[in-house]
């Protein structure tokens, strides 16, 4: 079985209100996206790593030094507006490589702290089935409906919603059809378990570390270096416990040095 990945960096990150997209601001010495790509690349199931990057990128030519590790496992190609169209695109630019029944993980480049054991995981779990997999979190917070006022309308029963996280998984050629033609069917497609969903499919909802956060607001890139320096803490390396088939963990504090 061969898995392939897809990362989506083709944003600009708007509600971050840098000077550049987020997946290249620093958390301390390194990228966003070293980071993430550094938690992709220590997983040694995963062949390639296609990275999908907005047209008018001139960040990564800079950026990807020969010093990241993982470096030979990364690919690229051009995305599009929308995320759907970004992971569609970096599934085309993988087609002459991968079989039909492959598996894709995507994963936002925006998660660098994804824990490698979680993305074991989720390929243990979810591959056993056919309809593919995600991480997530049971929602744990008491949930409001607002009015158009901005008032409470109602308390949402929270006891079966889930935060959908990334790494998400998914037989390839079934991901595409479904991203195909759910955007052609003017579907709002928010991830690719949507498209999956739409399509028919049920996937399986794989629990994940709380620390696998998104970063979208400015304070979030502090947030991200406390956890990295606490996995380091935790575990001597931010690989986890889980076997990488021989690869070295990634240590935090290693990763352009």
């Amino acid at each position: 079985m061969n898995i392939w990945a897809v990362v989506p960096a083709a944003g600009i990150g708007s509600r971050m209100q840098a000077a550049i997209p987020k997946q290249y601001l620093r958390i301390n010495e390194h990228t966003v996206l070293s980071l993430t790509l550094a938690r992709l690349s220590a997983v040694a199931d995963i062949k390639r790593i296609m990275l999908v990057l907005s047209a008018d990128d001139r960040h990564w030519a800079r950026h990807n030094t020969v010093h990241d590790p993982g470096r030979d496992k990364v690919l690229t190609c051009p995305g599009g507006n929308d995320r759907w169209q970004s992971v569609l695109n970096g599934l085309d630019a993988l087609a002459d490589l991968a079989a039909p029944d492959d598996w894709v993980l995507v994963h936002d480049a925006v998660r660098p702290c994804v824990r490698i054991d979680d993305i074991l995981r989720l390929l243990t779990l979810t591959t056993t089935g056919t309809d593919g997999g995600l991480l997530a979190l049971p929602v744990s917070d008491t949930l409001k409906r607002a009015d158009e006022q901005g008032v409470v309308a109602a308390t949402v029963d929270r006891t079966a919603l889930w935060a959908a996280c990334t790494p998400q998984l998914f037989p390839f050629a079934r991901l595409r059809q479904a991203l195909r033609e759910a955007s052609a069917a003017g579907v709002t497609l928010t991830d690719e378990a949507s498209a999956m969903e739409w399509a028919g499919a049920r996937p399986q909802l794989v629990p994940c570390h709380k620390d696998n956060i998104k970063i979208t607001y400015a304070e979030d890139l502090s947030l991200a270096e406390l956890i990295l320096q606490a996995q380091v803490r935790d575990t001597g390396s931010t690989a986890g416990s889980g076997s990488t088939a021989g690869q070295e963990p990634f240590l935090y504090t290693g990763i352009l040095e």
